[in-house]
């Protein structure tokens, strides 16, 4: 009895120290957050989390420009978006071949996308300046489309190729009888059972490349074409000076498409494949 008594206690000890560090995780990031929200409130916002000493639009009103935030949040969602819409393609298109059909070849190039995500991207950033210059793309939104796609692609392809392994072959083979192409398969019949898949792929690369700052700050000159995640380094004055209020206000804005995003595919990351009873023993 004296033993399981202490057992008890053990487990309850335990359960108590997880619990903690857990709270002090979260508080790790929940502060950071508080701060964001009252401080965007706040008319004499700083460093420090405390309410606001009287709440205000006023940081919202001095963001809402055109120059500060609008034409920067319109690059951003071009650059983000089209760089989106090309990597989710052209992984779907990369990870068929690797998921359907078998080859010596498979596993090399699969080690390979694995080593070129561990890959920085300040390493190949002097290179890929010269050659931009060389080919007339430095300081061109398509530029920089194009190396945000090829810096996504190798996560973004074994992601893809991990999902569609998952949609059964048989679904596909029944397509080839009916006359399917292997293409109209692909865009018919797996791409559609791959809904969470390709919402992962969607969510996990607009994030990585909204919150860019190097990438765009190296191939873009011109500030009409600044993105917002260059843009809000405007924010930070010289000599230490800060405007934390407009800053905190902008960073609210700048969230607000990715939370949306999260919002649209919220169903399909937790939907699963939904097949049901498509294929029969």
């Amino acid at each position: 009895m004296a033993a399981r008594t202490t057992l008890n206690s053990r487990r309850a000890n335990r359960r108590y120290a997880a619990d903690a560090s857990l709270l002090f995780v979260a508080a790790a990031f929940v502060l950071p957050l508080a701060w964001v929200i009252l401080s965007s409130l706040d008319p004499r916002a700083g460093l420090k989390v405390k309410l606001p000493d009287g709440v205000t639009l006023d940081n919202f009103d001095a963001v809402l420009k055109p120059d500060i935030t609008f034409t920067p949040l319109l690059n951003s969602l071009i650059l983000c978006g089209g760089a989106t819409l090309l990597t989710v393609v052209c992984a779907a298109l990369a990870a068929y071949p690797l998921s359907r059909f078998r080859s010596r070849l498979n596993r090399p190039f699969l080690l390979t996308i694995i080593f070129a995500t561990s890959l920085p991207i300040t390493a190949i950033m002097v290179p890929v300046y010269a050659l931009f210059v060389q080919v007339n793309l430095i300081d061109t939104m398509q530029g920089t489309i194009f190396f945000f796609t090829a810096s996504q692609l190798p996560f973004a392809i074994w992601l893809m190729k991990n999902f569609m392994d998952g949609v059964p072959k048989e679904l596909e083979e029944a397509a080839w009888t009916d006359g399917a192409s292997s293409f109209q398969s692909l865009l018919r019949v797996v791409l559609p059972l791959m809904g969470p898949g390709i919402a992962v792929v969607t969510v996990f690369s607009f994030v990585a490349m909204w919150g860019n700052f190097f990438v765009p700050f190296m191939l873009l000159l011109s500030p009409e074409q600044m993105p917002a995640s260059v843009s809000i380094n405007d924010f930070f004055g010289n000599r230490g000076t800060v405007v934390y209020g407009q800053l905190a206000a902008f960073s609210i804005i700048y969230s607000t498409p990715v939370i949306l995003l999260y919002v649209l595919v919220a169903r399909k990351l937790g939907g699963g494949f939904a097949l049901g009873g498509a294929v029969k023993g």
